[in-house]
């Protein structure tokens, strides 16, 4: 049995109930064999076993009364996973499935796509189990207090600095950002995503989606190729997927779905995003009414967007969205790129069957790094006490996704897996974190 093979087994033994993360681990560790075989004294300093094992888990109990005076109970948690390379940067996702296994699978890419920015950010994620969704500001401000009342102790600049995520917003952030104020009694940049008043950065709102958009344009012109007279397919219609949706429209593309945990559109003349935004960024509203209020869309419950035909698919929705079925419609379809908006939206299996028909597949460890970039560059600014413009922010975004594409094709190249850019995004990702761990002893 292989030293990768052995760490695997051992790796499922001790973290049972967590297919996510084991999902996560096995597709990268699966990847790096050529680099084990060139750098034998990683196995020796038993690095995998050490990268795969967070270096601090926090799990604490958030309670919180509701508007009808009734105590509520919930379940928070803190991943803090790799500091290598900087201190411990990643999103708090506030949903009803978060549990400790996916906050690990989230964790763990963290720590790669955070390398691949350049900038110097460890890996980590956060969350609990409350569902922002129907409850009023008074509740949601409630909850905020209470899990920072905990999670502040565990936190700061040089330590560990969280951002948004699924469920938690510019709302959340700037509840959870006052208390962490109030009982510190400092003013610092503990959290990105912050109100442009107080800390936030410009093109942060933008930057997955943007970033996304860039990576595929980059990918795109190695080959002679844009986005203009392109039809896209996109799933999901929260921040990534409508900012995607921009960006791919402004370089002339057309965007023909979105999506919702409901179901999903479509729209043959383009998606119109303003009317989007107004849906789901104003009125939190479902995205069946962007049919109800244009005509000549056509609204579908449940899964479907992959149906479509499409030159380039953009899954920004959530975890393992994109089944082998869909695949397989996608190539049938003659679609040439998917680039993952999202975190793990594409299973495993469905990666291999785009990747073994000619699709281009970029992951999202690579392709949604720009969020976390952007992040990365709001803490510049506030460690600096600067406010850099729209146009300076999103420059450097743009040089940073050029910057990730050109890592992962490398990579790819010197290892031997030219075009394959999970595995070039594996190991230049893995790479950087190696030799930091390797430096800085067995600790």
């Amino acid at each position: 049995m292989s030293y990768i093979q052995d760490v695997l087994e051992q790796l499922e033994k001790k973290n049972p109930g967590q297919p996510e993360f084991i999902q996560a681990a096995s597709e990268v560790l699966t990847s790096l064999e050529p680099v084990m075989d060139r750098h034998p004294e990683f196995e020796q300093a038993a690095l995998l076993e050490r990268i795969t094992e967070p270096e601090r888990v926090v799990m604490f109990r958030v309670p919180w009364v509701d508007d009808n005076g009734k105590v509520q109970v919930n379940r928070g948690m803190r991943v803090e996973f790799n500091s290598a390379i900087g201190p411990y940067k990643g999103g708090l996702r506030l949903h009803p499935t978060v549990n400790l296994g996916i906050i690990k699978f989230l964790g763990f890419e963290q720590i790669f796509k955070n390398s691949l920015t350049t900038l110097p950010m460890g890996g980590g994620k956060g969350g609990s189990d409350f569902d922002p969704k129907g409850k009023s500001d008074m509740e949601v401000m409630r909850f905020c207090q209470s899990f920072m009342t905990e999670l502040c102790k565990h936190i700061g600049p040089d330590t560990d600095v969280p951002a948004g995520d699924i469920g938690t917003g510019g709302r959340e952030i700037g509840y959870m950002f006052g208390q962490y104020k109030r009982i510190r009694n400092e003013f610092t940049g503990v959290l990105t995503g912050k109100g442009l008043e107080w800390g936030g950065s410009l093109a942060r709102t933008e930057a997955t989606g943007y970033g996304l958009v860039y990576i595929v344009s980059e990918l795109l012109s190695t080959k002679g190729d844009s986005f203009d007279g392109k039809t896209v397919c996109i799933s999901g219609s929260g921040n990534v997927a409508i900012y995607a949706c921009e960006k791919a429209q402004q370089l002339g593309a057309k965007v023909v779905t979105m999506s919702d945990s409901s179901g999903w559109v479509y729209d043959k003349d383009g998606i119109d995003v303003a009317l989007v935004k107004q849906i789901k960024e104003v009125e939190r509203g479902r995205i069946s009414e962007y049919a109800e209020r244009k005509s000549g869309v056509e609204y579908h419950e449940g899964r479907g967007v992959w149906q479509v035909k499409c030159d380039i698919a953009l899954p920004c929705a959530t975890q393992n969205e994109l089944l082998i079925e869909d695949a397989k419609e996608l190539i049938a379809n003659g679609c040439q790129v998917v680039a993952e908006g999202a975190n793990m939206p594409t299973t495993y299996d469905a990666t291999l069957e785009l990747q073994n028909n000619g699709v281009t597949f970029l992951p999202g460890k690579a392709a949604n790094a720009g969020g976390v970039a952007v992040s990365g560059l709001e803490m510049s600014q506030n460690s600096e006490r600067l406010s850099w413009t729209f146009e300076e922010v999103d420059e450097k975004l743009k040089n940073i996704m050029k910057s990730i594409f050109a890592q992962i094709d490398g990579a790819a190249k010197e290892y031997g897996v030219e075009g394959n850019y999970v595995a070039g995004a594996n190991i230049a990702g893995f790479l950087k974190v190696a030799k930091s761990m390797m430096a800085q002893g067995i600790v």
